[in-house]
Protein backbone atom coordinates (compact mmCIF):
# COMPACT_ATOMS: atom_id res chain seq x y z
CA UNK A 1 0.00 0.00 0.00
CA UNK A 2 1.31 3.41 -0.99
CA UNK A 3 -0.22 6.02 1.30
CA UNK A 4 0.26 8.82 -1.21
CA UNK A 5 -1.84 6.90 -3.73
CA UNK A 6 -4.67 6.78 -1.20
CA UNK A 7 -5.01 10.56 -0.97
CA UNK A 8 -8.25 10.73 -2.97
CA UNK A 9 -9.80 7.98 -0.86
CA UNK A 10 -8.75 9.73 2.32
CA UNK A 11 -10.15 13.06 1.17
CA UNK A 12 -13.45 11.43 0.19
CA UNK A 13 -13.81 9.99 3.70
CA UNK A 14 -12.75 13.30 5.22
CA UNK A 15 -15.39 15.13 3.20
CA UNK A 16 -18.05 12.75 4.46
CA UNK A 17 -16.99 13.29 8.08
CA UNK A 18 -16.68 17.07 7.83
CA UNK A 19 -20.15 17.33 6.32
CA UNK A 20 -21.65 15.65 9.40
CA UNK A 21 -22.27 18.11 12.22
CA UNK A 22 -20.84 16.63 15.41
CA UNK A 23 -20.71 19.32 18.07
CA UNK A 24 -20.03 18.06 21.58
CA UNK A 25 -23.70 18.38 22.57
CA UNK A 26 -24.98 16.90 19.29
CA UNK A 27 -25.27 13.27 20.32
CA UNK A 28 -26.96 12.24 17.08
CA UNK A 29 -24.21 13.77 14.95
CA UNK A 30 -21.32 12.36 16.99
CA UNK A 31 -22.89 8.90 16.94
CA UNK A 32 -23.24 9.19 13.17
CA UNK A 33 -19.50 9.85 12.93
CA UNK A 34 -18.95 6.67 14.93
CA UNK A 35 -21.17 4.68 12.57
CA UNK A 36 -19.29 5.99 9.54
CA UNK A 37 -15.94 4.93 11.03
CA UNK A 38 -16.98 1.51 12.32
CA UNK A 39 -16.71 -0.47 9.04
CA UNK A 40 -13.13 0.65 8.51
CA UNK A 41 -11.98 -0.65 11.89
CA UNK A 42 -13.97 -3.88 11.73
CA UNK A 43 -12.53 -4.64 8.29
CA UNK A 44 -9.10 -4.41 9.89
CA UNK A 45 -10.13 -7.02 12.44
CA UNK A 46 -10.83 -4.73 15.39
CA UNK A 47 -13.69 -5.50 17.73
CA UNK A 48 -15.88 -2.65 18.93
CA UNK A 49 -17.06 -1.98 22.47
CA UNK A 50 -19.58 0.86 22.72
CA UNK A 51 -19.63 2.91 25.91
CA UNK A 52 -23.15 4.33 25.72
CA UNK A 53 -23.80 7.87 26.90
CA UNK A 54 -27.08 9.67 27.45
CA UNK A 55 -26.26 13.33 26.81
CA UNK A 56 -23.17 13.16 24.60
CA UNK A 57 -22.12 10.77 21.86
CA UNK A 58 -21.14 7.21 22.70
CA UNK A 59 -17.45 6.55 23.34
CA UNK A 60 -15.95 3.78 21.19
CA UNK A 61 -13.20 1.34 22.15
CA UNK A 62 -11.56 -0.80 19.43
CA UNK A 63 -9.40 -3.80 20.34
CA UNK A 64 -7.76 -6.43 18.17
CA UNK A 65 -8.97 -9.83 19.36
CA UNK A 66 -7.37 -11.10 22.55
CA UNK A 67 -4.08 -9.31 21.93
CA UNK A 68 -2.79 -7.31 24.89
CA UNK A 69 -2.20 -3.91 23.26
CA UNK A 70 0.82 -1.88 24.26
CA UNK A 71 -0.17 1.31 22.43
CA UNK A 72 -3.26 3.42 23.09
CA UNK A 73 -4.39 5.82 20.38
CA UNK A 74 -6.75 8.53 21.63
CA UNK A 75 -8.85 10.69 19.31
CA UNK A 76 -12.14 12.56 19.61
CA UNK A 77 -15.13 12.71 17.30
CA UNK A 78 -16.74 15.93 18.57
CA UNK A 79 -16.21 19.48 17.35
CA UNK A 80 -17.01 22.95 18.71
CA UNK A 81 -19.48 23.79 15.93
CA UNK A 82 -23.26 23.93 16.25
CA UNK A 83 -25.70 21.96 14.11
CA UNK A 84 -26.17 23.52 10.68
CA UNK A 85 -22.57 24.71 10.30
CA UNK A 86 -21.66 22.08 7.72
CA UNK A 87 -24.55 23.19 5.50
CA UNK A 88 -23.32 26.77 5.63
CA UNK A 89 -19.64 25.83 5.28
CA UNK A 90 -19.36 22.37 3.71
CA UNK A 91 -16.06 20.65 3.00
CA UNK A 92 -14.10 22.33 0.23
CA UNK A 93 -10.60 22.30 -1.24
CA UNK A 94 -8.79 25.37 -2.51
CA UNK A 95 -5.34 24.68 -3.87
CA UNK A 96 -3.66 22.36 -1.39
CA UNK A 97 -5.80 23.33 1.58
CA UNK A 98 -9.04 21.71 2.69
CA UNK A 99 -11.64 23.64 4.66
CA UNK A 100 -14.71 22.90 6.75
CA UNK A 101 -15.88 22.62 10.37
CA UNK A 102 -13.63 20.26 12.28
CA UNK A 103 -11.45 19.49 9.26
CA UNK A 104 -8.23 19.70 11.29
CA UNK A 105 -9.60 19.35 14.83
CA UNK A 106 -9.79 16.51 14.44
CA UNK A 107 -11.58 14.78 11.58
CA UNK A 108 -8.43 14.58 9.47
CA UNK A 109 -6.84 12.71 12.38
CA UNK A 110 -9.65 10.13 12.37
CA UNK A 111 -8.92 9.46 8.72
CA UNK A 112 -5.19 9.31 9.43
CA UNK A 113 -5.62 6.64 12.13
CA UNK A 114 -7.64 4.39 9.81
CA UNK A 115 -5.19 4.61 6.94
CA UNK A 116 -2.11 4.26 9.15
CA UNK A 117 -3.48 0.96 10.47
CA UNK A 118 -4.50 -0.09 6.96
CA UNK A 119 -0.99 0.64 5.72
CA UNK A 120 0.51 -1.60 8.39
CA UNK A 121 -1.84 -4.46 7.64
CA UNK A 122 -1.43 -4.27 3.88
CA UNK A 123 2.35 -4.00 4.16
CA UNK A 124 2.44 -7.25 6.12
CA UNK A 125 3.26 -5.73 9.50
CA UNK A 126 1.46 -7.08 12.57
CA UNK A 127 2.16 -3.87 14.49
CA UNK A 128 -1.44 -2.70 14.16
CA UNK A 129 -2.54 -5.67 16.27
CA UNK A 130 -0.76 -4.11 19.26
CA UNK A 131 -2.90 -0.96 19.07
CA UNK A 132 -6.06 -0.08 20.96
CA UNK A 133 -8.13 2.84 19.72
CA UNK A 134 -10.29 5.03 21.94
CA UNK A 135 -12.62 7.48 20.21
CA UNK A 136 -14.29 9.90 22.59
CA UNK A 137 -17.20 12.30 22.15
CA UNK A 138 -16.70 15.15 24.62
CA UNK A 139 -13.09 16.34 24.43
CA UNK A 140 -14.04 19.83 23.32
CA UNK A 141 -16.03 20.41 26.52
CA UNK A 142 -13.34 19.09 28.86
CA UNK A 143 -13.94 15.31 28.65
CA UNK A 144 -16.40 15.18 31.57
CA UNK A 145 -17.70 11.70 30.72
CA UNK A 146 -14.63 10.26 29.01
CA UNK A 147 -11.83 11.10 31.46
CA UNK A 148 -12.40 8.04 33.66
CA UNK A 149 -12.64 5.84 30.55
CA UNK A 150 -9.39 7.21 29.16
CA UNK A 151 -7.63 6.55 32.45
CA UNK A 152 -9.11 3.05 32.67
CA UNK A 153 -8.13 2.08 29.13
CA UNK A 154 -4.66 3.62 29.50
CA UNK A 155 -3.72 1.37 32.42
CA UNK A 156 -1.05 -1.13 31.46
CA UNK A 157 -0.19 0.59 28.17
CA UNK A 158 3.44 1.32 27.32
CA UNK A 159 2.65 4.36 25.18
CA UNK A 160 -0.16 6.81 24.44
CA UNK A 161 -0.44 8.52 21.06
CA UNK A 162 -2.90 11.41 21.01
CA UNK A 163 -4.21 12.61 17.67
CA UNK A 164 -4.68 16.34 18.15
CA UNK A 165 -3.43 18.15 15.04
CA UNK A 166 0.24 19.00 14.67
CA UNK A 167 1.15 22.65 15.10
CA UNK A 168 1.33 24.80 11.98
CA UNK A 169 5.09 24.22 11.69
CA UNK A 170 4.57 20.47 11.99
CA UNK A 171 5.68 20.23 15.63
CA UNK A 172 4.30 17.51 17.86
CA UNK A 173 3.27 18.38 21.42
CA UNK A 174 5.23 17.17 24.45
CA UNK A 175 3.89 19.60 27.04
CA UNK A 176 0.54 21.20 27.84
CA UNK A 177 -0.64 23.43 30.61
CA UNK A 178 -3.29 22.02 32.88
CA UNK A 179 -6.60 23.79 32.97
CA UNK A 180 -9.68 24.17 35.09
CA UNK A 181 -13.08 25.81 34.92
CA UNK A 182 -14.85 27.46 37.82
CA UNK A 183 -18.17 29.29 38.17
CA UNK A 184 -18.92 31.97 40.75
CA UNK A 185 -22.61 32.58 41.44
CA UNK A 186 -23.35 35.60 43.63
CA UNK A 187 -26.68 36.33 45.27
CA UNK A 188 -27.54 39.70 46.77
CA UNK A 189 -30.66 41.76 47.45
CA UNK A 190 -32.63 43.62 44.80
CA UNK A 191 -33.72 47.23 45.30
CA UNK A 192 -34.73 50.25 43.22
CA UNK A 193 -31.55 52.17 42.44
CA UNK A 194 -33.33 55.54 42.59
CA UNK A 195 -35.87 55.17 45.37
CA UNK A 196 -34.11 52.99 47.98
CA UNK A 197 -30.62 51.95 46.78
CA UNK A 198 -29.41 51.63 50.37
CA UNK A 199 -31.63 48.56 50.81
CA UNK A 200 -29.92 46.72 47.98
CA UNK A 201 -26.92 44.42 48.08
CA UNK A 202 -25.33 44.36 44.64
CA UNK A 203 -24.29 40.95 43.37
CA UNK A 204 -22.62 42.66 40.44
CA UNK A 205 -20.47 44.77 42.77
CA UNK A 206 -19.43 41.66 44.66
CA UNK A 207 -18.55 39.86 41.44
CA UNK A 208 -16.51 42.88 40.32
CA UNK A 209 -14.41 42.66 43.49
CA UNK A 210 -13.82 38.98 42.87
CA UNK A 211 -12.85 39.53 39.23
CA UNK A 212 -10.12 41.96 40.21
CA UNK A 213 -8.77 39.58 42.84
CA UNK A 214 -8.92 36.60 40.49
CA UNK A 215 -6.99 38.43 37.81
CA UNK A 216 -4.39 39.39 40.39
CA UNK A 217 -3.59 35.66 40.62
CA UNK A 218 -2.04 35.76 37.15
CA UNK A 219 1.66 34.89 37.12
CA UNK A 220 2.61 34.43 33.49
CA UNK A 221 6.28 33.91 34.26
CA UNK A 222 5.33 30.78 36.22
CA UNK A 223 2.81 29.67 33.59
CA UNK A 224 -0.28 30.59 35.62
CA UNK A 225 -3.14 32.41 33.94
CA UNK A 226 -6.59 33.19 35.30
CA UNK A 227 -9.31 34.71 33.14
CA UNK A 228 -12.93 35.56 33.93
CA UNK A 229 -14.17 35.18 30.38
CA UNK A 230 -17.96 35.37 30.75
CA UNK A 231 -20.03 37.43 33.17
CA UNK A 232 -23.75 38.10 33.54
CA UNK A 233 -25.99 39.82 36.06
CA UNK A 234 -28.91 42.11 36.57
CA UNK A 235 -32.18 42.52 34.72
CA UNK A 236 -32.73 46.28 34.69
CA UNK A 237 -30.43 49.28 34.70
CA UNK A 238 -32.38 50.93 37.53
CA UNK A 239 -32.29 47.87 39.81
CA UNK A 240 -29.61 46.83 42.27
CA UNK A 241 -28.80 43.38 40.96
CA UNK A 242 -29.50 40.42 43.23
CA UNK A 243 -27.72 37.90 40.95
CA UNK A 244 -24.43 37.76 39.08
CA UNK A 245 -22.37 34.96 37.62
CA UNK A 246 -18.79 34.68 36.40
CA UNK A 247 -17.09 31.89 34.47
CA UNK A 248 -13.38 31.41 35.13
CA UNK A 249 -10.69 29.71 33.05
CA UNK A 250 -7.46 28.72 34.83
CA UNK A 251 -4.22 27.44 33.26
CA UNK A 252 -1.22 26.04 35.16
CA UNK A 253 2.17 24.58 34.30
CA UNK A 254 2.56 22.03 37.11
CA UNK A 255 0.44 19.72 39.23
CA UNK A 256 1.55 21.66 42.33
CA UNK A 257 0.22 24.86 40.79
CA UNK A 258 -3.12 23.18 40.11
CA UNK A 259 -3.52 22.42 43.82
CA UNK A 260 -2.31 25.90 44.69
CA UNK A 261 -4.85 27.62 42.42
CA UNK A 262 -7.77 25.52 43.62
CA UNK A 263 -6.96 26.48 47.20
CA UNK A 264 -6.47 30.18 46.42
CA UNK A 265 -9.74 30.44 44.49
CA UNK A 266 -11.62 28.66 47.27
CA UNK A 267 -10.13 31.00 49.87
CA UNK A 268 -10.85 34.06 47.76
CA UNK A 269 -14.52 33.11 47.44
CA UNK A 270 -14.96 32.10 51.07
CA UNK A 271 -15.80 35.65 52.18
CA UNK A 272 -17.77 38.48 50.61
CA UNK A 273 -16.46 41.98 49.98
CA UNK A 274 -19.98 43.38 49.79
CA UNK A 275 -21.80 42.79 53.05
CA UNK A 276 -25.05 40.89 52.59
CA UNK A 277 -24.03 39.00 49.46
CA UNK A 278 -23.39 35.28 49.27
CA UNK A 279 -21.07 33.34 46.98
CA UNK A 280 -21.35 29.81 45.60
CA UNK A 281 -18.24 28.43 43.89
CA UNK A 282 -18.29 25.33 41.69
CA UNK A 283 -15.74 23.71 39.40
CA UNK A 284 -12.23 22.34 39.67
CA UNK A 285 -8.95 21.83 37.83
CA UNK A 286 -10.35 19.35 35.33
CA UNK A 287 -7.19 18.63 33.31
CA UNK A 288 -3.76 18.10 34.85
CA UNK A 289 -0.75 19.55 33.04
CA UNK A 290 1.21 17.40 30.61
CA UNK A 291 4.77 17.84 31.85
CA UNK A 292 7.64 16.88 29.55
CA UNK A 293 9.58 14.38 31.64
CA UNK A 294 12.32 11.87 30.82
CA UNK A 295 9.89 9.24 29.52
CA UNK A 296 8.07 11.68 27.25
CA UNK A 297 11.36 13.07 25.98
CA UNK A 298 12.63 9.59 25.16
CA UNK A 299 9.42 8.79 23.29
CA UNK A 300 9.80 12.06 21.41
CA UNK A 301 13.31 11.01 20.40
CA UNK A 302 11.82 7.88 18.83
CA UNK A 303 9.25 9.98 16.96
CA UNK A 304 11.99 12.34 15.80
CA UNK A 305 14.13 9.41 14.61
CA UNK A 306 11.24 7.86 12.69
CA UNK A 307 10.55 11.24 11.10
CA UNK A 308 14.17 11.57 10.04
CA UNK A 309 13.99 8.16 8.37
CA UNK A 310 11.09 9.54 6.31
CA UNK A 311 12.93 12.75 5.49
CA UNK A 312 10.94 14.80 8.01
CA UNK A 313 12.39 17.11 10.63
CA UNK A 314 10.07 16.70 13.61
CA UNK A 315 10.23 19.35 16.30
CA UNK A 316 8.33 19.46 19.57
CA UNK A 317 6.61 22.24 21.46
CA UNK A 318 4.56 23.08 24.52
CA UNK A 319 1.13 24.69 24.34
CA UNK A 320 -1.38 26.25 26.67
CA UNK A 321 -4.37 24.43 25.21
CA UNK A 322 -5.78 21.34 26.85
CA UNK A 323 -6.21 17.82 25.49
CA UNK A 324 -6.74 14.26 26.64
CA UNK A 325 -2.96 13.75 26.51
CA UNK A 326 -2.85 15.36 29.94
CA UNK A 327 -4.69 12.41 31.46
CA UNK A 328 -2.39 9.70 30.14
CA UNK A 329 0.75 11.74 30.83
CA UNK A 330 -0.35 12.35 34.43
CA UNK A 331 -0.58 8.56 34.85
CA UNK A 332 3.12 8.26 34.01
CA UNK A 333 2.51 6.81 30.57
CA UNK A 334 4.92 8.13 27.90
CA UNK A 335 2.66 10.29 25.75
CA UNK A 336 3.05 12.23 22.52
CA UNK A 337 0.33 14.59 21.31
CA UNK A 338 -0.13 16.51 18.08
CA UNK A 339 0.37 13.44 15.90
CA UNK A 340 -2.40 14.41 13.53
CA UNK A 341 -1.99 16.19 10.18
CA UNK A 342 -0.95 19.84 9.91
CA UNK A 343 -3.41 22.71 9.74
CA UNK A 344 -4.50 25.87 11.48
CA UNK A 345 -7.20 28.22 12.75
CA UNK A 346 -9.00 25.42 14.59
CA UNK A 347 -12.41 26.34 16.04
CA UNK A 348 -12.89 29.13 13.50
CA UNK A 349 -14.39 29.72 10.07
CA UNK A 350 -10.86 29.74 8.63
CA UNK A 351 -9.99 26.24 9.94
CA UNK A 352 -7.93 24.36 7.36
CA UNK A 353 -5.95 21.21 6.65
CA UNK A 354 -2.67 21.18 4.74
CA UNK A 355 -3.64 18.44 2.28
CA UNK A 356 -0.05 17.36 1.66
CA UNK A 357 0.33 16.60 5.35
CA UNK A 358 -2.59 14.16 5.38
CA UNK A 359 -0.68 11.32 3.74
CA UNK A 360 2.68 12.46 5.12
CA UNK A 361 1.55 12.33 8.73
CA UNK A 362 -0.39 9.12 8.18
CA UNK A 363 2.80 7.37 7.09
CA UNK A 364 4.65 8.90 10.04
CA UNK A 365 1.99 7.54 12.43
CA UNK A 366 2.20 4.09 10.86
CA UNK A 367 5.97 3.96 11.18
CA UNK A 368 5.83 5.18 14.79
CA UNK A 369 3.39 2.41 15.64
CA UNK A 370 5.62 -0.11 13.90
CA UNK A 371 8.67 1.05 15.86
CA UNK A 372 6.87 1.05 19.21
CA UNK A 373 5.19 -2.32 18.65
CA UNK A 374 8.50 -4.19 18.41
CA UNK A 375 9.06 -6.97 20.95
CA UNK A 376 9.85 -5.64 24.42
CA UNK A 377 13.53 -6.41 24.27
CA UNK A 378 13.89 -4.27 21.15
CA UNK A 379 11.56 -1.47 22.16
CA UNK A 380 13.37 -1.08 25.47
CA UNK A 381 16.45 -0.09 23.51
CA UNK A 382 14.48 2.75 21.97
CA UNK A 383 12.47 3.87 24.99
CA UNK A 384 13.36 2.83 28.52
Amino acid sequence: MNVQQKEDEMLNLLEKLVNIDSGSHDKEGVDQIGRELAPYFTQLGFELEVKEQEEVGDHLVYRFGSTQPSILIVAHMDTVFERGTSVKRPFSIEGRRAYGPGVIDMKASLVSVIYALSYLKESGSSAYEHVQILLTSDEEIGSPTSRSLIEKEAKGKRYALVMEPARRDGSVVTGRRGNGRFVIEVSGRAAHSGIEPEKGRSAIEELAHKIVKLHDLNDHERGISVNVGIIAGGNAVNTISDTAIGHIDVRVATIEQAKEMELKIEQLCATSDVQGTNIELTGDMSRPPMVKNKQINELYRVVKKVGAELGLSIKDTKTGGGSDASFTAAMGIPTIDGLGPIGGYAHSEKEYLDVDSLTERTLLLAKIIEKLAKPNENSKKEVS
